[in-house]
């Protein structure tokens, strides 16, 4: 049976949580393993696509700090969201899939896990525009075609960013105004990957090395004023 890798991280600052990220893709032929992390937000702040013009993100929200992804997407407010990320290292059934395939299916792997809390969810079959819901550029108004929908909502989207190093995807769930905690959502998380990819889960805590990267990644990169604003 295979081995993939799970750790939270528990709540870091915007710019700590998008450094990691980035560690853990660049890290992933090291690692050599898939990882799931579950993370949270010290304080509500947005995150908005790699290919995003910053003018236009700051008119569409009022959330602080702006912090741009590694990966691509539309904003995303953070602040009672559940996020996470997936990093499968290159040479992985995840990486050579074609873009569409591996959105499709970690929102399947996300329904799965809400169908064991008795929530039940789909897969958007389509496109459907914002029309005068929201904002161009905001990530829960409309969806996309395979974005988790409860009762027609978009409740989960994400965005990747795939190269020679691996696959990494971030994503965020707007958690449905059902009773269910985020520690159940997370372990059901863990047992749906475990039945659908035939895997076993090894708890994980990056080492030094990584941390290391992560901290630098964040001081020089994903807090500075010129990354975040240059496009």
């Amino acid at each position: 049976m295979n081995s993939w890798l799970l750790t939270n991280s528990g709540k870091c600052d915007a710019a700590f949580n998008m450094a990691l990220d980035e560690a853990l893709l660049e890290a992933s032929s090291r690692v050599s393993r898939p990882a799931l992390r579950f993370y949270g937000w010290t304080a509500p702040a947005a995150s908005f696509g790699y290919f995003q013009k910053f003018y236009s993100v700051e008119r569409a929200t009022s959330l602080r700090p702006l912090v741009r992804r590694p990966t691509g997407g539309g904003i995303v407010p953070h602040d009672a969201d559940w996020t996470y990320s997936f990093v499968a290292p290159a040479g992985h059934e995840w990486h050579s899939l074609a873009a569409i395939d591996s959105y499709r299916r970690i929102h399947e792997w996300i329904r799965r896990a809400f169908a064991k809390l008795e929530i039940q969810t789909s897969l958007a079959p389509d496109k459907k525009s914002a029309g005068g819901e929201g904002l161009p550029g905001e990530c829960f108004t409309g969806h996309e075609k395979y974005d988790l929908l409860w009762h027609g909502r978009k409740i989960a989207g994400a965005a990747q960013r795939r190269n020679k190093l691996g696959l990494l995807i971030q994503g965020s769930v707007q958690p449905p105004p059902v009773p269910v905690k985020r520690k159940a959502w997370e372990d059901a998380m863990r047992a749906s990957g475990s039945e659908m990819f035939v895997i076993e889960w090894t708890d994980y805590a990056p080492d030094e090395l990584l941390l290391a990267r992560a901290a630098e990644l964040s001081g020089q990169k994903y807090s500075s004023a010129a990354y975040n604003t240059g496009r």
